[in-house]
């Protein structure tokens, strides 16, 4: 595969199952919503403020995460993050009330991803390949974890309509424990030296790398865009099986939905990273949030049905995680591998933020109004809005360091 070894290609296959079922069990957790509420006495606002939580948790812990790399390195990193996502799972299998849900979901799951999601795997994934290779191999990555939706929530749902909710969270749990020795073996890269030969050694601080990045125009924009990225996607996986429910669609069609949104989310991942080594990557986000604006208008203008919701969710599938390479490639051209994981990370903060909003502010809006047409029309305005941004911040001129950056890549 792409003439890589076969070592580098088992650290690339474990960082992909890692973060396969690190992605795919959170993009599934909305299917307890339903029975999870109904069962304990937890309202549908209280059950999304946790998945706020999990994601403010996420993107807050992810700079440090990615810091923690460079000093203890990524087997350390990541084999405590898959261990504190499966005590989430397990503490929310277990769950009696709002603090389970909030311990179990929100704060155990958020540490478990800032440790084994995007950012680290796409890190480890961009230190031992040659530039030329990066972008391409960083949609392969992208796409591993857009198969996990595709596993998770066929599973998750059978499970939870067969045997009920807790035991739909025990299935979940046991994927949860595959993560723990991928992460192991894909630890495996701190003693692999880098593909590329450094130009220049990179005695930066975090501290340095980090004032770097703020003073960059190009990398806060990509920042703030980032937020309505988070605040789609997580509106769509936390309230999309509600919505379904409420329309009177069958319970099976919110799995199928999300397991068609992971299908497709693989050949956008594998789409968007062959396409980053070739085009302006600001500039195909700037496309992705508005092409993803107008496919969320006419899904919700129009009364749902099986076939508009599953065409649906193959068009926003393709859309989805198409971001992950090209923001992680943009990240790596602009400030070089060191601190990769960190800024990032940063990056990822803007993305939480919004998740938090998707999620918890789509459950209020919701509850004060007995339907999703505000939280959706929120959606679409304001990635209209960050996708022109994205677009106009792709013209701007780099900085000199920016450019030099870039072209010590190869970039």
């Amino acid at each position: 595969m792409l003439g890589l070894s076969r070592p580098v290609l088992l650290v690339l296959l474990a960082a992909a199952t890692m973060l396969t079922f690190s992605m795919g069990i959170r993009q599934s957790l909305g299917l307890l919503m339903q029975p999870l509420t109904r069962d304990i006495g937890v309202s549908v606002a209280n059950f999304t403020l946790a998945i706020a939580a999990q994601n403010l948790i996420w993107g807050f812990t992810q700079p440090l995460a990615g810091g923690m790399t460079v000093r203890y390195g990524f087997r350390a990193v990541m084999t405590v993050g898959a261990l504190c996502y499966a005590a989430g799972m397990l503490i929310l299998a277990l769950a009696q009330g709002q603090l389970g849900v909030a311990l179990g979901a929100g704060v155990f799951i958020g540490l478990g991803l800032s440790c084994t999601a995007s950012a680290i795997a796409m890190s480890v994934g961009a230190k031992i390949v040659s530039p030329a290779q990066r972008s391409m191999i960083l949609g392969v990555l992208s796409a591993a974890g857009s198969v996990g939706a595709l596993i998770s929530a066929p599973i998750g749902q059978w499970v939870s309509t067969g045997f009920g909710w807790r035991m739909g969270a025990f299935a979940f749990l046991a994927l949860a424990c595959i993560m723990i020795p991928a992460a192991w073996i894909a630890g495996r890269v701190d003693r692999m030296a880098p593909s590329e030969a450094p130009t220049r050694r990179d005695d930066s601080t975090a501290l340095q790398a980090l004032q770097h990045a703020v003073r960059e125009p190009s990398f806060m924009i990509m920042s703030c865009t980032y937020f309505v990225c988070g605040m789609q996607l997580v509106f769509l996986t936390t309230h999309l099986p509600s919505y379904l429910a409420i329309c009177g669609m069958d319970p099976m069609l919110s799995a199928q939905a999300l397991g068609v949104i992971g299908g497709f989310n693989v050949l956008g991942s594998l789409f968007f990273g062959w396409a980053g080594g070739r085009w302006n990557k600001l500039a195909l986000l700037g496309l992705i949030y508005v092409a993803r604006s107008a496919v969320l208008a006419w899904y919700f203008v129009l009364p749902p049905t099986p076939g508009s919701t599953l065409v649906f969710g193959a068009i926003i599938g393709f859309l989805w995680l198409g971001v992950a390479p090209l923001v992680a490639g943009a990240v790596a051209e602009m400030f070089g591998l060191k601190w990769q994981a960190m800024l990032q990370g940063v990056a990822f903060m803007g993305h939480k933020v919004g998740s938090f909003f998707g999620a918890f502010g789509g459950g209020l809006l919701f509850e004060a109004a007995g339907t999703y047409d505000m939280a959706w029309r929120a959606a679409v305005a304001t990635g209209l809005v960050a996708g022109l941004m994205q677009i106009a911040c792709a013209f701007v001129r780099p900085s000199e360091q920016i450019a030099r950056q870039r072209q010590l890549a190869g970039a």
